[in-house]
Formats: C-alpha cells, sequence, structure tokens
C-alpha cells in the first residue's frame, strides 16, 4: 500500500512539470494558429487525422511496433500547413484516441490520458521548433532546400519527434514499473523510432506530390499507400481469422481435454469408491465369515482355522504345545423355553463377556454353536495351567447373571484335549473335547480330560442308537412284571411294567443303558408307546382270565422327555382305545430325575 502511494506521488509530480509545458505549447499553437491557411484541404486533413487515423495502423509482424497514419498526418501538417496546426491537431488525436479507448471498455485512467495528451503537445512542439530552427518555414523547406535538404529535414522532424516522445513515455513506464528509464526505452522505445520514420517518409511523399501539384502523383501516393493498407488488412485478418480458428480448435481440444480429464478424474474417483466399499465389504464378509454375529467372537470357521494353525506348529516344532476346552452350558434349554429365546441371546453374550476377560492374549476364545463355546490355550507350562484355567472359568460362571432385573444362574461342562494324540486334522481334537464334555455333564464335573477310555465308549454309544433304533422296529424290547402285593392282606394288586432290550448279541441289557441314549436321541417316544400298549394289552387279557371285585392294576414308567410332546395325551387316549383297558387300572409314573 505505501508503495503504491509513492508512485502516485511521483505520477503527481512528473504531471505538474509536464502540465504546464503541454498547456504552454498549446497555448503557443492558439496564439500563432494560421488562420489564413483554413480551407477545404486543413479541414478534411484535420476530420481525417483526428476521428480516422487511429483505426489506421499497421503492426509490423513479430514486433511490439505500429505503423500509424496519424504521425504521418501530423507531419504532413507541420509541413504544409506548419507547427501550431501540428500541435493542435496532435493534442485532438491524442484525447480521441484515448477517449475512444475508455469507451470501448479500455481501463485508461483520466490522469493517463492527461498525461499522454501533453507529450503529444510537447514532443511536436519540440519538432516544430526544432524544424523551424534548423530549415525555416514550411514553404521555405520545400522551395529552398530541394531534395536533400528536404529529406535531412524530414530526418530532423522524425528524431526530434521520437527523442521527446519516446522519453516522456519511458519516464512515465519506468515509475508504473519499477524500473529504470534507460530500461524501459532500451526495450521499448527504441523500436518506435522506425514508426516515426516511416511516418516522416510518408509526409514528405505526400507533402513532395503536393508542392508539385501534380494530383496524379498524389493519387498515385494515396493509392499506393491504400492498397498498401488494404493488403495488409486483408493478410492480417486471414492471419487473425486463421489464428482465431487455431485458437479455438486449441481453445475446443483443449476443453474436451479438460472435460476427458474430469470424467476420468470422475471415473477415478468412482473407481476408488467402488474399490474403498468392495474391500470394506470384502472385510465385512470376512468378518461375517469368520465371527458370531451375536457375540463377536471367533465363530466355528476361524476356531478350526486357528486349530488347523497350530497343528501346522506342533509338527514343525514338536516342542509347541496347546489344548482344546470344549464349554457346554447346563440347563440353557429350560432358560430359553422358561425366559424366552431373548433372553437366551442375552445370556450367552454376558457368558461370551466373562470368557473374554478370563483369556490371555495368546489364546483364543470363540462360540461354537448354540450355548457351546470353545478355548484354544496356546503356550501353556504344563496340564495343570490348563486344568487351573478350566476351573476359574467354571468358578466364573457359575455366578449369578442379572437379565432384566432377574437373577439367573446356570454351570459349565467343560471337556478338555491336549495335543499329545498326534492329531492331523482340528475335528478330531474338536471331537475328543466334546466328548470329555458330554463326560463331564454326565457325572456333574466342572472339567474332565479326554482319554481313549471316553472315546471307545462314544463309539460304543453310537453302536448302541444305531441298534436301539432297529430294536423299536423289531420289536426287541420285552416287558417284565413286578408284582405289587397289598402289606395287610398279601392279595396280589397289580403289577409294574419293567422293560428289558433283549439284545441280539449281547443278551439282555438293563434300561439304565440304553434308556439315557433313547432319550437323547428322540427314540423314548415310540419306544414308551410300545411299551404302553403291550403292558395295557397283557394287563386286559389277565383281568379276563382272573377277575376279581378289585381289577389289577398296571404301572408304566414315562419319561420326562415325553411330558414335552405335544401329542402325550392323544397318544394315551388312543392306547386306551385300542387295548379296551379301564382307564382308572392304568398308572402313569415318572422317575425322580424327571
Amino acid at each position: 500500500m505505501e508503495k503504491t502511494e509513492r508512485k502516485e506521488r511521483i505520477i503527481n509530480w512528473y504531471l505538474s512539470l509536464l502540465l504546464p509545458m503541454g498547456l504552454a505549447a498549446v497555448a503557443w499553437a492558439l496564439y500563432g494558429f494560421p488562420v489564413e491557411k483554413v480551407n477545404g484541404a486543413l479541414i478534411l486533413l484535420s476530420i481525417i487525422t483526428i476521428f480516422f487515423s487511429s483505426y489506421l495502423r499497421i503492426q509490423l509482424p513479430r514486433t511490439k511496433i505500429h505503423l500509424t497514419v496519424s504521425d504521418a498526418l501530423i507531419f504532413l501538417s507541420l509541413l504544409i500547413f506548419g507547427g501550431e496546426v501540428a500541435v493542435l491537431l496532435a493534442v485532438l488525436e491524442t484525447a480521441f484516441t484515448s477517449l475512444n479507448f475508455r469507451r470501448q471498455g479500455v481501463t485508461i485512467k483520466f490522469k493517463t490520458v492527461v498525461i499522454n495528451i501533453m507529450i503529444a503537445a510537447v514532443s511536436v512542439f519540440v519538432t516544430a521548433i526544432a524544424v523551424s530552427w534548423a530549415f525555416g518555414t514550411p514553404d521555405a523547406i520545400l522551395a529552398t532546400y530541394g531534395t536533400t535538404g528536404f529529406i535531412w529535414a524530414l530526418a530532423v522532424m522524425a528524431i526530434s519527434q521520437f527523442l521527446i516522445s519516446s522519453v516522456l513515455i519511458a519516464a512515465v513506464s519506468a515509475i508504473k514499473s519499477d524500473s529504470t528509464v534507460w530500461q524501459v526505452w532500451n526495450e521499448y522505445c527504441l523500436n518506435a523510432l522506425v514508426m516515426y520514420v516511416s511516418g516522416a517518409a510518408m509526409a514528405g511523399i505526400s507533402a513532395q506530390a503536393l508542392a508539385q501539384i501534380n494530383i496524379f502523383l498524389f493519387a498515385a501516393v494515396c493509392g499506393f499507400f491504400a492498397l498498401v493498407y488494404m493488403t495488409y488488412r486483408r493478410n492480417v485478418d486471414d492471419v487473425r481469422n486463421t489464428a482465431d480458428t487455431a485458437r479455438n480448435a486449441e481453445q475446443q481440444r483443449a476443453e474436451q481435454a479438460e472435460k476427458h480429464i474430469l470424467e476420468l478424474q470422475h471415473y477415478v474417483a468412482e473407481m476408488e469408491k467402488s474399490s474403498a466399499a468392495l474391500r470394506e465389504s470384502r472385510e465385512l464378509f470376512r468378518h461375517a465369515a469368520y465371527h458370531d454375529e451375536l457375540t463377536g467372537l471367533p465363530n466355528r470357521n476361524q476356531i478350526i482355522d486357528a486349530i488347523r494353525e497350530e497343528i501346522e506348529k506342533k509338527k514343525l516344532d514338536s516342542r509347541h504345545n496347546f489344548a482344546v476346552l470344549f464349554l457346554d452350558l447346563n440347563r440353557f434349554k429350560t432358560i430359553n423355553d422358561s425366559l424366552g429365546h431373548s433372553t437366551g441371546d442375552v445370556l450367552i453374550k454376558h457368558v461370551a463377556r466373562r470368557l473374554r476377560r478370563l483369556m490371555m492374549s495368546k489364546h483364543m476364545v470363540g462360540r461354537f454353536s448354540g450355548d457351546e463355546f470353545a478355548i484354544v490355550i496356546r503356550q501353556f507350562s504344563d496340564s495343570k495351567e490348563v486344568t487351573e484355567l478350566a476351573q476359574k472359568v467354571a468358578k466364573r460362571l457359575t455366578q449369578p447373571f442379572r437379565l432384566d432385573e432377574r437373577r439367573v444362574f446356570t454351570s459349565v461342562g467343560i471337556g478338555i484335549a491336549f495335543d499329545n494324540k498326534g492329531y492331523s486334522e482340528p475335528l478330531e481334537i474338536l471331537r475328543d473335547a466334546d466328548i470329555a464334555m458330554y463326560y463331564a455333564k454326565e457325572n456333574k464335573k466342572d472339567f474332565v480330560i479326554f482319554d481313549q477310555k471316553m472315546h471307545a465308549r462314544a463309539v460304543t454309544l453310537l453302536q448302541l442308537e444305531t441298534d436301539l433304533r432297529f430294536a423299536v422296529e423289531r420289536d426287541e424290547l420285552e416287558l417284565f412284571y413286578q408284582p405289587v402285593v397289598g402289606l395287610c392282606d398279601t392279595k396280589l394288586v397289580g403289577f409294574e411294567a419293567l422293560v428289558r432290550w433283549n439284545h441280539p448279541t449281547r443278551g439282555l441289557i438293563s434300561p439304565n443303558e440304553f434308556i439315557p441314549v433313547s432319550e437323547d436321541t428322540g427314540l423314548i417316544v415310540p419306544m414308551t408307546l410300545q411299551i404302553l400298549k403291550t403292558a395295557c394289552l397283557q394287563l386286559v387279557d389277565w383281568q379276563k382270565r382272573f377277575p376279581s371285585e378289585d381289577p389289577m392294576t398296571v404301572s408304566v414308567n414315562l419319561s420326562g422327555k415325553h411330558f414335552s410332546h405335544p401329542d402325550l395325551v392323544q397318544h394315551i387316549k388312543t392306547v386306551l382305545n385300542e387295548t379296551g383297558i379301564t382307564p382308572g387300572c392304568l398308572k402313569l409314573e415318572i422317575t425322580e430325575s424327571a
């Protein structure tokens, strides 16, 4: 801001020096104006110079030099009508040209317009004085000095105009551009010498033609310059049109390229968005594939992969060890059935949270399925460390859970399988841990370590289950009837039906061995119906063969599983109808475990 103000002060100082000289030149021109020379030629020359000369200009190729008719006309007026006319025409032409530029939208300050006018007045005034001092009046130049003298007069006129005008203009430009006057004059104004020399030459040729009153020569000169100007304008227009066409084509190519770039950028941005969305989607799918949705813990897939990784490490380094804990909540089905599945889900979340807090970072705890969890123990010191962790887990899970203002109790059965059995597949060690877990639940223990006897027992139970399915179909179940005798009179009151399995290879099998299997597999329902129907038919037969006042009764045990069956009442009605037994003679008993 301070720098701009300094420039304005210098320009104002420059204008204050230039303005008196310019006004003095204008006053000199007005005072000495040759009124007697006013004629049609002067008026025509004045009109052309003031209003049209600024349009008639030629720019030299690859330069900033313009050959203008205005300079030639002002020089011509100086040669024919004197310096006073030349000064006034220069002032009026400069004023009109500057104001015309402002009207066309070019930004020119009023102060700049005044400076331009004053420079024109001073430079033409000095030129007129120099020519008059060296050669006298215009008439004397044309009449006295001949061709050589005339040429020297033109040279003095051109050089005087050039020196005064270029120096004054260079001073203004130097102030505005923070450069030296010499730098500006050398870079821009030296080329203006060509403009003034050519203007002086054109004025000299025209003045000679008019002085010799050779209208044909003057017409030839005017025609020549008109032809040169028209040819130049046509060439300039062609060049401009070609340049405009090339510029428009280049602009269109640039716009098209910019459009393609924008489209490409948009495409790249969309691709990046799609790639980010794809990565995010892939991560979500991967997370969903390896994590449990309810608890956020690793799921079955991730647990199996983790165990497979431990098995591979074991193969590479025999010192590497790991163990698998398989957990199953006790009474979870009861909680689900009584409090609802939503409460069961909340309980699973709380269990997962407690397990996660108990585990070290190197171990993995995950939800296997339902109420089953698995823990992969990595790099433990000895088996005691694993059993202590299992004991800690069992103890922590026996503590009550608060679910919706309700205290819920549960416990857990844990099966432990160590890596010392030479496992080659993850499902093998999971199977053994699962077997140990069921053994712990059956024996009401917190945890059990797997051994081969458990596997043999599991295989035996599986075979027993298979044989039991065929036993129901082949009617291999036999009933034995234990008499019920009154203690007062030792009279036979009825019977209790006891079932035995007459296995084709093992002989009679106790119900304690096959009843739990039948309950786990659901075979207890059709088996009980078969037993119930057989006992009722036998009792009806005995009642007919040995009638008495008090009909004998028969007692049949029902499994607790049967009471959760929705068709229990209908099944009993069907048996009563098919056997014809009196309902009061049938007693249904429930075991203490149910």
